[in-house]
């Protein structure tokens, strides 16, 4: 299994503030013009209600640096799944960077294509994973986000998104099992030392963790065998990725910033000065 090792340099005269507003977690990214380089990035709760100026100041504080060596922020872009979200975000990230601020959904001229019954329904973070796979596999893929939700999503090297899978989350699982019986306690999610549990919280652990990992492997066990891709590229990306993807014998690739990288080749395209 290989890990994406982003490059990480110094911000040029010009650079771009990317936004990637999930369910649970919002990761602001300060990218090279072209997408290809993470500078830095910030990861914050989307379920802290915040105002305007509060997102301002996260914003400022992460583009301070940058600012300070003299870089230029030219534009901003945004990808949300929560509607909620996306205006206070992007007001924010208007008043902060140089140049416009775009929200990239299925309506973006982007050089991809959704080949599924209703594309107007594809989410962002779905989208420009897809631009991310083409640009920085250039084969056929499957993207595996494991995130909020669990998406897997079959991209031809061509750029073409064929569909694929939406699963109940890792987080998401755990909750509910506590929330739902009365006596189990809340437990960390960490890799557990073992499948046997040896005590209610290790069970807990074990089950979700291992529950997990199967799931991975099994539905793109499914994918693979339905899609006529040949030997298609897995893989995960995600809050969840390092933690369970190095376990799961399906994944080739951990490339934990794919769909901020889709956010920064989508700004290149949407605002190609």
């Amino acid at each position: 299994m290989t890990v994406a090792r982003t490059a990480r340099r110094e911000p040029s005269a010009s650079c771009q503030l990317v936004a990637d507003i999930g369910n649970t977690d919002t990761v602001f990214g300060l990218m090279s013009l072209s997408g290809d380089a993470v500078l830095d990035h910030r990861r914050v709760s989307t379920r802290v209600p915040r105002t305007i100026a509060e997102y301002r100041v996260l914003l400022s504080a992460l583009l301070e640096p940058a600012l300070a060596r003299g870089a230029v922020v030219q534009r901003g872009v945004v990808g949300s799944v929560v509607p909620s979200a996306t205006r206070t975000v992007t007001s924010a990230a208007s008043s902060v960077v140089d140049g416009p601020v775009v929200a990239v959904d299925a309506h973006s001229d982007l050089p991809i294509v959704l080949d599924v019954e209703e594309p107007l329904t594809v989410g962002a973070d779905r989208i420009v994973n897809t631009l991310a796979a083409k640009v920085r596999f250039g084969r056929d893929t499957i993207a595996v986000d494991l995130g909020t939700a669990t998406t897997y999503d079959c991209i031809t090297a061509q750029g073409v998104f064929k569909g694929g899978v939406i699963a109940p989350g890792i987080g998401v699982g755990l909750d509910w099992l506590v929330s739902r019986t009365a006596q189990l306690p809340e437990v960390e999610l960490t890799p557990p030392q073992a499948v046997v549990g040896r005590n209610t919280a290790e069970c807990i652990r074990s089950g979700v963790f291992h529950s997990a990992v199967s799931a991975v492997d099994g539905i793109v066990a499914k994918l693979k065998e339905e899609w006529d891709a040949a030997d298609p590229l897995v893989v995960a990306t995600g809050g969840f990725a390092s933690m369970i993807a190095p376990h799961a014998s399906a994944v080739d690739r951990i490339d934990p910033f794919l769909t901020l990288h889709g956010l920064g080749i989508a700004g290149a395209h949407l605002d190609p000065r």
